[in-house]
């Protein structure tokens, strides 16, 4: 079983016992909650070593979560693009529509062991929210989730799901009314009743132990794309690149290649209407250190250390913090975190729905957007793996009222080459 544990639990050395990566993470917590997280620690620790836990883990992620996700060749696309070959690791087909169900069904496993009676979280894009009330009706645990007006808007979708599954959609209507708003009224919540619920954070962010424990549970998006890509293509690819809010997606799939440094990571976070501009949400680009909801990070913020306002086309991206594991990446350079716009994102939505009949999240779509880019530079018997962290249906309906087809769809009688042609648009950007 040991085997076993190291093939589904990340056991990475980082964090050091009070969860900091270098000088990010730790938990900065009122008294009554430090105890709380102090135990929930002690019982995560406790449950990756139980081969029962371990054994019903792997059972779900095969049988109900759909895992192991393919890796797809991009053929297509990447020949319209010219350079590098793209592939693409699948997180869109597995259950509920992106990688977000990976760590809600290892959280919600752990909330059971604990004896707790409800899970509540927050939500942006709704497929964290999606997935952990999922995952809530999937055991009989009572679901909370806690959504931005702005949010529950653009999201409808996934708030109607949210509702059929079982769970409670609390709006939140207060400040930016968006992801920042959502998870500061759910951590509001759980204050008052740490006993008999616990919050299940959505990404690698929040104090210790979540951004250890949503990391481990993620992992298996790496561990699973590195024996396919090699058995793929015979050795490793040249880069990884995966889209960074809080940054679930993209630690999940990092984590199994960080020590191997023949690879180039790639982070992209959300530029928003331009970096020159208040309107991004690109935290490690423009961002300092501070502190936000109870750990220490890079963080976009004003001159009292107040999170500032953040924007993105894809509410799944628009946080003002990030998780600290990627600060740290950051600081050691094993890591590059470039950004890509509004407008390159719904480009690159539009372009993989044509080349490949593959309709991204507009969360994945910044870093199909950069893999784009990046495959422009490198020669064509080099590869790029892209995690494709969720599937698009959440958002057709937005981008199609703010950013008709019509816009980007270049003038062609035949539309496969005037996808080419858009492409080659993207090209010259």
């Amino acid at each position: 079983m040991a085997n076993e544990l190291t093939k589904t639990i990340n056991t990475k050395d980082l964090p050091n016992s009070e969860g900091y990566f270098g000088e990010y993470g730790g938990a900065y917590l009122p008294p009554d909650l430090d105890e709380v997280m102090k135990e929930i620690d002690r019982a995560y620790r406790k449950i990756v070593e139980d081969p029962a836990f371990i054994e019903a883990l792997m059972d779900l992620r095969k049988h109900y979560v759909g895992r192991p996700s393919p890796i797809y060749h991009a053929k297509r696309l990447s020949e319209a693009v010219g350079g590098a070959q793209i592939y693409l690791k699948r997180e869109d087909l597995n259950h509920t529509g992106a990688h977000k169900i990976n760590h809600c069904i290892g959280e919600v496993l752990l909330a059971k062991a604990m004896g707790k009676k409800k899970v509540i979280a927050e939500t942006g894009a709704g497929q964290h929210g999606v997935a952990l009330a999922t995952a809530a009706a999937l055991t009989g645990l009572e679901c909370d989730i806690y959504m931005g007006s702005i949010d529950v808007r653009k999201e409808a979708p996934n708030v109607s799901r949210m509702k059929i599954l079982g769970a409670k959609v609390i709006e939140v209507e207060r400040g930016t009314q968006s992801l920042k708003d959502a998870v500061d009224a759910a951590f509001e919540a759980y204050l008052k009743d740490p006993v008999d619920q616990i919050y299940c954070i959505g990404s690698v962010v929040g104090p210790h132990p979540f951004p250890m424990m949503v990391r481990d549970f993620q992992s298996i998006v790496g561990i699973e794309a590195k024996e396919q890509i090699r058995e793929m293509i015979g050795r490793l690819p040249e880069a990884i690149v995966a889209c960074v809010g809080g940054g679930s997606n993209a630690m999940g799939i990092f984590s199994a290649f960080l020590d191997d440094h023949e690879v180039a990571i790639y982070g992209v976070e959300p530029a928003g209407k331009g970096l020159d501009t208040p309107n991004h949400a690109a935290t490690i680009t423009k961002g300092s250190v501070g502190i936000l909801h109870g750990f220490r990070s890079l963080l976009l913020q004003d001159e009292q250390g107040e999170a500032l306002p953040v924007y993105s086309i894809a509410s799944g991206l628009d946080y003002p913090g990030v998780g600290p594991q990627h600060s740290f990446l950051h600081s050691i350079k094993r890591v590059i975190y470039e950004s890509i716009t509004d407008r390159e994102a719904v480009e690159a939505f539009y372009g993989l729905s044509r080349m490949e009949g593959i309709i991204p999240a507009l969360e994945s779509s910044h870093a199909v957007a950069y893999a784009i880019k990046l495959a422009q530079t490198m020669s064509p018997d080099k590869v790029i793996l892209v995690n494709l962290s969720g599937r698009g249906d959440k958002d057709i309906d937005f981008v199609l009222e703010h950013y008709p087809l019509e816009e980007y769809e270049p003038e062609a009688k035949n539309k496969r080459d005037g996808f080419k042609e858009f492409l080659a648009h993207i090209k010259t950007k």
